[in-house]
Formats: C-alpha cells, sequence, structure tokens
C-alpha cells in the first residue's frame, strides 16, 4: 500500500529528441495556438451575430469551433508550460483531467461532424419533406455532446481507478491513455480491450453514417438543374468534407502504426500538429468554401472600418 501510493505526480516526455529546439517550437505552438483561439472566436461571433448565419448548419458550425477550443485548450497549454519547464510535471489529478478532456471532446467531435452530414443531407435531399429547423439541430448537437461523453465514461472511470506505484514518466506531450494504462501495477488486459472496442464503433458508426450521408447527397446535388445552387451545394458540403478527410485520415495514420517506442515517438510527432492544424484549419476551411460566411465576415469588417471613420 505503501508502494500504491508513492505516485504523486507523473513525468511527461516532451519531445526529449529535440530538447535544443524547444523554445522555437514554444513560439511556434503558441502562434498555431492563438491563431486557432482567434479564428473560431471569429467564426462563433460571426455566427451568433449575422442574422442570415442564423440556420441550422451554422448552429452546427459554432458548435464545432466551440468544441475546438475547448479541444486545443485541454493539452496545449500544459504543454506550452512544458516546454519552458525542466521538470515537465503534472499532478495525477490533472492528468486524469487532461485525459477526460481529451478524449471526450475528440469522440464528440466524431458525433458533431456526423450530424453535420446529416444536416447537409436534409438541407440538400430532403428539405422539401422536412421542416429542418433549429430545434431539430439542437438535439441534435445535444445528442452529440451526450454521445460523447457516455463514450468515454465507463472507460474513464476504470481508468482512473487503476493504481499508479511504479515508474512515472509517460512518452508523450499530454497524459494519453495508452501510457497510462503502461504505467498502471495492474493487469489492463480487460480496460484495453473495452477501450478498443469502444473506438471502432465510434468510428466505423460514424464513418459508415457519414459515407451514406454523403452519398445521398451526391445523387441530390446532381439532380439540382441550376449550375449555381450546385456549386453552392457543393462549396458548403466540400467544406465540411475536407474537415473530416482531415480528421479521419490522422486518426487512422496514428493508431494505424506499429507499437514501440520508436513508433510512439513518431505518433506523438503526429498528434501535435493534428490536435492544432485540425482546429485550426477548421474555420478557415468553413469561411473560405461557404459565401455566405465569407459575405457575413466582410459585412463585420466593413463595418468596423466605418464605426472607426465615424469616430
Amino acid at each position: 500500500m505503501e508502494n500504491q501510493t508513492s505516485v504523486t505526480e507523473f513525468i511527461l516526455l516532451v519531445f526529449p529528441s529535440i530538447q535544443k529546439v524547444h523554445a522555437l517550437l514554444f513560439v511556434g505552438v503558441l502562434v498555431m495556438y492563438i491563431l486557432t483561439v482567434t479564428g473560431n472566436i471569429i467564426i462563433i461571433a460571426i455566427v451568433l451575430t449575422d442574422c442570415t448565419l442564423h440556420k441550422p448548419m451554422y448552429f452546427f458550425l459554432g458548435n464545432l469551433s466551440s468544441l475546438g477550443i475547448l479541444y486545443v485548450s485541454a493539452t496545449i497549454p500544459k504543454l506550452l508550460t512544458s516546454l519552458l519547464d525542466a521538470k515537465k510535471s503534472i499532478s495525477i489529478a490533472g492528468c486524469k483531467a487532461q485525459a477526460f478532456s481529451h478524449f471526450f471532446l475528440g469522440a464528440t467531435e466524431f458525433f458533431l461532424l456526423t450530424a453535420m452530414s446529416f444536416d447537409c443531407y436534409t438541407l440538400h435531399y430532403i428539405c422539401s419533406l422536412l421542416h429542418y429547423t433549429t430545434i431539430l439541430s439542437g438535439r441534435l448537437s445535444f445528442a452529440s455532446w451526450a454521445s460523447g461523453f457516455l463514450t468515454i465514461f465507463v472507460q474513464s472511470f476504470l481508468v482512473f481507478q487503476l493504481p499508479f506505484c511504479g515508474p512515472n514518466v509517460i512518452n508523450h506531450f499530454y497524459c494519453d491513455v495508452e501510457p497510462l494504462l503502461q504505467l498502471a501495477c495492474t493487469e489492463t488486459c480487460c480496460v484495453e480491450r473495452l477501450i478498443f472496442i469502444v473506438a471502432a464503433v465510434v468510428l466505423f458508426s460514424t464513418s459508415i453514417l457519414t459515407i451514406v450521408s454523403y452519398s445521398f447527397i451526391i445523387f441530390a446535388v446532381l439532380r439540382i438543374p441550376s449550375a449555381s445552387v450546385k456549386q453552392k451545394a457543393f462549396s458548403t458540403c466540400t467544406a465540411h468534407l475536407s474537415v473530416l478527410l482531415l480528421l479521419y485520415g490522422a486518426v487512422i495514420f496514428i493508431h494505424a502504426r506499429p507499437s514501440g517506442y520508436a513508433s510512439r515517438s513518431k505518433n506523438n510527432a503526429v498528434s501535435l500538429p493534428n490536435t492544432l492544424v485540425t482546429a485550426l484549419l477548421s474555420p478557415f476551411i468553413y469561411t473560405l468554401r461557404i459565401r455566405e460566411v465569407k459575405t457575413a465576415l466582410k459585412k463585420a469588417v466593413i463595418g468596423n472600418k466605418i464605426l472607426e471613420v465615424k469616430q
């Protein structure tokens, strides 16, 4: 029992092979973090203030931007402090909170993007048959957040009950579940299997639903006689599809690699841009691809300039 209570904190191995450039990495990560948070805040502000964007699709976009801010904030601030801290430690409570937040928000993102694909489907395929209102979009959004929470609640509870009494070094820049299981002082096969099954179900189910939705969307858009309407429809859904490809591509690349220290080090290097780039590019992709968002952004910029001239 004395050994089991000896571990009070974990040490994060934050890219040990490139310690000489940690200061430069700090600047780069800080700039990307600021851009990510600022870009998503701008999207949220535009969606809330522009009446033309008070539609289900943009309601989801606001949710996605909010999730992006929370997702990067779960790991990046601690990474920034670790890059400047020689010890690079994190308390057990902080580690558990970080692991839970990261995977709760990650799972929610898959469900939310799936809900957005269903929104595109209803918008372009059955909009004349279904009065798709903000009420339904609100329910789908709530279901996405609730599903993300329920998906990882049981496995997180099991991981948090594990005793840690041996080595306390985590080979990652944040508290990942896999290295946590490796540090546990008890058998973790059942927990590992549960985590694998849940992750496989989430990835498979959301990808299948998204593929089905986009299959219907493509058939619906191809039947639209107007070339301008068809181009607008493809532009809207292409933005969403680009974010989906970024997310699924990074996840598949990371988890399809063989296990091992060298592989883990490479995965860590991929996890950082995956965490930042997806959340950073999402608002810019939607802003550049969706005409209504670009118009609202221009109106906001022009309006601010007019106010400055009047003052």
